[in-house]
């Protein structure tokens, strides 16, 4: 995919989690926890999701958790640290 094709950090996200082995949303805030985001319930990730209001600290986990880079340059866009694909 090129970078970004219009779509919300929610839609890059859900679809990262498919690219990294179809990792539900829930198991996602699970990891988000493990990995230091104490506020971070399924509820409260699906919000989120909805709302596509994540804070740069909680993308930084995002990163971390699904092994991935996000970028901002002219579009936001998430890139596989393992493969270089962008979403």
């Amino acid at each position: 995919m090129g970078r970004g094709k219009n779509m919300g950090i929610a839609e890059k996200i859900r679809i990262l989690l498919v690219k990294r082995g179809n990792i539900s949303e829930a198991e996602l805030a699970r990891r988000l926890v493990a990995a230091g985001c104490e506020n971070m319930s399924a509820q409260n990730f699906n919000n989120k999701m909805k709302r596509e209001s994540f804070s740069r600290e909680e993308i930084s986990k995002i990163e971390e958790v699904l092994d991935c880079t996000y970028s901002v340059e002219h579009r936001e866009w998430f890139t596989l640290n393992d493969t270089g694909e962008e979403i």
